[in-house]
């Protein structure tokens, strides 16, 4: 995907922990994959931190140096929604901090130019369980699972179009719960410095993240699933933007379950 030089590319990927299609941990694709997108920052979800079952690896680090092997090291930054292993059978607890020595659950952002200052949002689950289709051949086929504590990390990012905050946020899959959520990020980042571009898996369909926060979209692409995708979950949102969209697309990320989105934006 080529770009003239004086754009600013931005990306977003759900990265599902780094598994492929079959479900196992094969970092080194995902890797590959998102070092070629030949992004200037981008946004990852669902990242795992020090976890047992991906092999107890800094995954934003890792996949922060595979993106930056041919040039400057990146700059790369994880925030922790859970302490411990999400999902049926884990350990996860809600994460106040970020330290990082810890196994955390979360969220990171990669970014080729320096990042001036961070601030992460922790945002309360939905309450009791929800019925979430398991993959194909799992016994039994729905787990009835609870929320989990979400997380949005937002870094100011000095590009050389200009300083843009950027936020990557994972909402809930109560869709109830991911729009309390998104006006409670909204009212957070209110007095963020602009341009402002949120980028994540919102778990919200079409436009109902553009009528919530009254951001512009900037892509308009389904996202999931990545097979054959039906709708759109995976968001890039802007506030106060000076640049013009020159492209914006969804793409298959490794063996990933969402397409990641890829802006490239010129500044006007």
């Amino acid at each position: 995907m080529g770009r003239a030089p004086a754009t600013l590319r931005l990306a977003t990927v759900n990265i599902a922990s780094g598994r492929d299609d079959d479900g196992q941990v094969r970092l080194p694709r995902l890797a590959e994959a998102l070092a070629g997108l030949d992004a200037d920052v981008i946004a990852l979800q669902e990242v795992d931190h020090l976890l047992p079952r991906s092999g107890t690896t800094d995954q934003t680090a890792l996949l922060g140096a595979a993106c930056g092997v041919d040039g400057p090291p990146w700059d790369v930054r994880f925030a922790a929604a859970l302490h411990g292993t999400p999902g049926p059978g884990g350990d996860a607890r809600p994460a106040g901090t970020s330290p990082t020595d810890v196994p955390s659950y979360g969220v990171a952002l990669l970014s080729r130019h320096p990042v001036a200052w961070t601030r992460e949002l922790r945002l309360a689950p939905a309450r009791g369980r929800r019925p979430i289709p398991l993959p194909p051949g799992t016994r039994p086929p729905i787990w009835f699972l609870a929320d989990e504590q979400r997380v949005a990390l937002a870094a100011v990012v000095h590009t050389p179009t200009g300083d843009v905050t950027v936020v990557t946020t994972h909402l809930s899959f109560a869709p109830g719960r991911a729009a309390i959520q998104l006006r409670r990020l909204r009212a957070w980042a209110a007095d963020l410095p602009r341009p402002l571009v949120v980028m994540g898996d919102l778990n919200l369909p079409g436009t109902l993240p553009r009528r919530l926060t009254g951001w512009t979209p900037l892509v308009q692409a389904r996202t999931f699933p990545a097979g054959r995708p039906r709708v759109q979950l995976d968001h890039v949102l802007a506030d106060g933007l000076g640049h013009a969209v020159l492209a914006a697309d969804a793409v298959s990320i490794g063996g990933s379950d969402h397409r990641g989105l890829v802006v490239d934006l010129l500044d006007t």
